[in-house]
């Protein structure tokens, strides 16, 4: 035997364990920052070098190509030979794989093509139309998530029954069984199918069943807290009698609930494997000893876990921070402030939000300081669909020649006008020199559509000059509100997207909030819409660096994890925003709190945990309960932050007075100025400011940190 201590050396007491344990089933608990995938590549070569087994004999499972890619890098880099013969790759990579080579056991043509979920849809849209279903209410892309959650279950349609007055199931099924005999009529399968096929190839043909459970002596899964049903079935029928079942994975770090991922499957696994021998990986190598201890106290509220502790050899470091802000622009003003201070790369620094909405008080005050930022896995907050749905709305009321925003809403909810009416319409406006609205009447006037693509025209046409006479004298965010409301829209990305619609609903209140902001600071602008129309396009195009640049990393908790940063800000810790109202109706606190420690484990030098005592909702603004998970955490490992003014007390919410008009002032984004004009009283106090920049601008006191020079 060849010598093995570049395998073992390298590790800790507790990876040598793991990655030298004789052949048996094993579940590797491993915390966050412990060193997981090293204990995995270590495993495969430790057996590979030791003669356990061959490469033939060994299956690997990720959940990401990216990941596989890394996974074989480095097994080669550690054996310093290429594995041929080795399996290593995703759930759908490898069930691809096997259908490919065995596709007449599993009843496919040799030629079968994979649906992306583009394909999919325009397949279910098809279908839609031979049952003369109306694509606006029965929305392919609800169809589509019935179809994929059955599947993900392991059922078939014949697998369900729909009871006598449930019309609205009757009709799904029908449209899964009709989809199902398509597909299989037309040779293509689609993502969840590539899983399902496989499973009941293997469950269905013993022979082929035993060949793999043969092959496969040895199949090791990382992330198995993220397996869904048909997943973990797949592993259980892989797994058979003279087979090692090597599990990887952390039930603290299941956070996917949402998108089907089962966290039972990880904390019953001693059921279906009783001889299992849990290995807890509790050192950490991210994290200083005292975020690991903040994460470890939040945790361990947490009732159904199946229990570890993190911990470093490394120093205590600093306290983990906590801000109590004014209000969600105050919180974003002092987080962005303590991003300007920093003095290392960008890169290493995050803002962590519960939902992907929170992005926009930040994006503008990065934008305000000149600081690159990058929105992680995600779109800047005016790019997003929703936004510029309703922005074009705005805009083509505003101003009726913009062609953009009229061929984004022309269709937007659906009226029935086609693209070959758009493109008759834009040959009229090409010949008359004109924009697309006057293009409508000129087809009208003169005839030139039929009556079946002229009325819905003209329906659309009459209706936006009936809402622009009835929002003539409203404010800004009034129309916006009144837009989002009469256009349907809410109804319309519910019916399109009902898993998604909750963000887009979130975003389009962020929306309002933004237009209400910027009434408050702009009051002295004569058109308050087209200013407003312009920040907006500008934001659209500053400060979003690539994954290349230097640049502040911004996301949702989901897209956080796996990823690990020097500074990290989390913010938004408030009852109702996070934890989110949603999971705490649906009984999910323990992925709300696993959310979080997946958040604060993101850190590895310094944490910044912040929540806003008001936040504005639904056009008002509300006080806001200080987060559970907060309280959750002792005192002493928390440093609280408060920036004392002349004007602030405690609470935030009724600040006691003492500015006048005459009085220097210091603004962090605007800079040093002077008191011209005073109104209002209480929280809403506003005062006119004279900057040295030259700006004048209005400013909210409840929400606006101005200092007394």
């Amino acid at each position: 035997m060849e010598d093995i201590s570049h395998i073992i050396d390298p590790l800790n007491a507790v990876q040598r364990e793991a990655v030298a344990a004789p052949a048996e089933h094993l579940l590797i608990l491993a915390g966050a920052g412990s060193g997981k995938t090293r204990v995995l590549v270590h495993r495969i070569a430790w057996i590979l070098e030791t003669q356990q087994a061959s490469p033939h004999n060994i299956l690997a499972v990720t959940f990401t190509n990216k990941a596989a890619s890394e996974m074989q890098t480095r097994i080669n880099q550690l054996l310093q030979t290429t594995t041929l013969g080795l399996w290593v790759g995703t759930f759908h990579g490898i069930c691809h794989r096997l259908l490919r080579m065995h596709w007449q056991e599993a009843r496919l043509p040799s030629t079968f093509q994979i649906l992306d979920s583009d394909d999919q849809q325009r397949v279910i849209k098809r279908i839609l139309t031979t049952f003369a279903l109306d694509d606006k209410i029965w929305t392919p892309k609800q169809v589509q998530q019935f179809i994929n959650n059955c599947k993900e279950q392991g059922l078939r349609s014949q697998h369900i029954i729909a009871e006598g007055y449930d019309l609205w199931l009757k009709q799904m099924l029908s449209l899964y069984q009709t989809y199902e005999e398509y597909c299989q009529k037309n040779g293509l399968v689609d993502f969840a199918e590539l899983l399902l096929r496989t499973y009941e190839t293997l469950r269905d043909n013993t022979a082929l069943r035993a060949t793999y459970q043969t092959r496969f002596r040895h199949v090791l899964v990382d992330e198995f807290q993220d397996t869904n049903d048909i997943q973990y079935k797949l592993l259980r029928i892989l797994v058979g009698q003279h087979s090692y079942l090597f599990a990887v994975g952390d039930d603290d770090q299941s956070i996917y609930g949402w998108r089907g991922a089962k966290i039972e499957n990880i904390q019953n696994l001693s059921k279906d494997y009783p001889a299992i021998h849990m290995i807890r990986l509790e050192q950490n190598y991210r994290s200083t000893g005292t975020i690991l201890s903040v994460a470890n106290n939040l945790i361990a509220n947490n009732k159904k876990r199946l229990g570890k502790n993190l911990w470093t050899d490394g120093e205590a470091g600093e306290p983990v921070y906590l801000y109590s802000a004014y209000s969600e622009i105050d919180e974003a003003q002092f987080i962005v402030g303590k991003i300007a201070d920093w003095v290392k790369k960008w890169q290493e620094v995050a803002i962590l939000y519960r939902t992907s909405a929170q992005s926009r008080v930040f994006e503008e005050a990065l934008i305000q300081k000149n600081i690159p930022y990058r929105i992680f896995g995600g779109l800047r907050f005016y790019e997003r669909a929703e936004i510029k749905d309703v922005l074009a709305y705005l805009r083509l009321l505003h101003h009726r020649q913009n062609d953009t925003a009229f061929e984004r809403i022309i269709n937007l909810p659906k009226r029935g006008i086609g693209d070959k009416t758009l493109e008759n319409l834009r040959a009229i406006a090409r010949q008359h020199q004109c924009a697309l609205w006057e293009a409508v009447h000129h087809a009208i006037n003169a005839q030139l559509l039929t009556k079946r693509a002229a009325t819905p025209l003209l329906e659309f046409v009459t209706f936006i000059d009936k809402l622009s006479e009835q929002l003539l004298d409203c404010s800004l965010s009034e129309k916006v509100q009144q837009i989002i409301q009469q256009m349907g829209l809410i109804a319309h990305y519910q019916k399109d997207d009902p898993i998604d619609a909750q963000r887009r609903q979130e975003n389009l209140d962020e929306l309002l909030r933004a237009t209400q902001q910027f009434e408050t600071q702009n009051k002295e602008e004569f058109d308050i819409v087209s200013a407003f129309l312009a920040q907006a396009a500008l934001e659209a195009g500053e400060g979003q660096g690539s994954k290349f640049d230097d640049c502040v990393q911004l996301m949702t908790l989901h897209s956080a994890k796996g990823l690990e940063f020097s500074l990290v800000f989390l913010c938004g810790l408030e009852e109702g925003l996070f934890p989110h109202q949603n999971s705490l109706d649906e009984g999910n606190l323990e992925e709300e709190r696993r959310l979080c420690y997946v958040g604060i484990t993101r850190a590895r030098q310094t944490l910044y945990l912040s929540h806003s005592e008001t936040r504005a909702q639904y056009g008002q603004r509300n006080n806001a309960e200080q987060s559970r998970f907060i309280r959750e955490i002792p005192s002493e490992l928390l440093q609280e932050i408060r920036l004392k003014s002349a004007y602030s007390n405690h609470s935030g919410v009724q600040p006691s007075i003492t500015l006048q008009v005459g009085d220097n002032v210091s603004h962090p984004t605007y800079g040093n100025g002077v008191i011209i004009e005073q109104e209002g009283q209480g929280e809403l106090t506003r005062f006119q400011v004279r900057f040295a920049k030259g700006a004048t601008k209005w400013l909210l006191l409840a929400y606006t940190r101005l200092e007394k020079c």
